[in-house]
């Protein structure tokens, strides 16, 4: 870590990262998160029954969705060629969550960890939109990056 903040310019004022002299390199990033709902809501995301279709399903095409369009979301962000982008959501019965977790890939100057901690929270945001109705309780936790490959800096898992 520098310690050195750099979307900041000398002067303290914000500006995108210029990374034209960076490598080209492949790059991944995964990150993770969880709703946490009620046993019977969680229920209806796992039967499909929810009355407003099918959640998990919707709520991978949002998390995609989301990882692609990541830029236009975050002021700093740059505009990458992302060429993967899985997002896996998955009912833990025993914990009441559905856990999602997103891997997103490029070959590029900088690299995709905004996109995936965006599909995630994107996604969660999905689950809680459709189910809403018969659980406004549910809460949205734990969304951090788990890991991170490529680039100077080289790989991170998280602990």
């Amino acid at each position: 870590m520098t310690g050195r903040l750099t979307h900041f310019d000398a002067a303290g004022k914000a500006h995108m990262v210029d990374v034209s002299a960076k490598a080209a390199t492949e790059r991944v990033a995964v990150a993770r998160g969880e709703v946490t709902m009620q046993p019977a809501t969680l229920k209806l995301v796992q039967d499909g029954t929810a009355a407003k279709g099918d959640v998990l399903g919707t709520a991978r095409l949002a998390g995609i969705m989301a990882a692609k369009r990541t830029s236009d979301l975050i002021p700093l962000c740059h505009p990458l060629p992302v060429t993967s982008v899985a997002v896996d959501l998955d009912c833990d019965t025993k914990r009441n969550a559905v856990t999602i977790t997103a891997t997103v890939k490029t070959t590029g100057k900088t690299g995709v960890e905004m996109e995936a901690l965006t599909a995630v929270a994107v996604a969660a945001l999905t689950v809680y939109d459709m189910v809403k109705a018969v659980d406004r309780g549910m809460q949205i936790q734990a969304i951090r990056l788990t890991h991170k490959s490529g680039g100077k800096s080289g790989t991170y898992e998280a602990p």
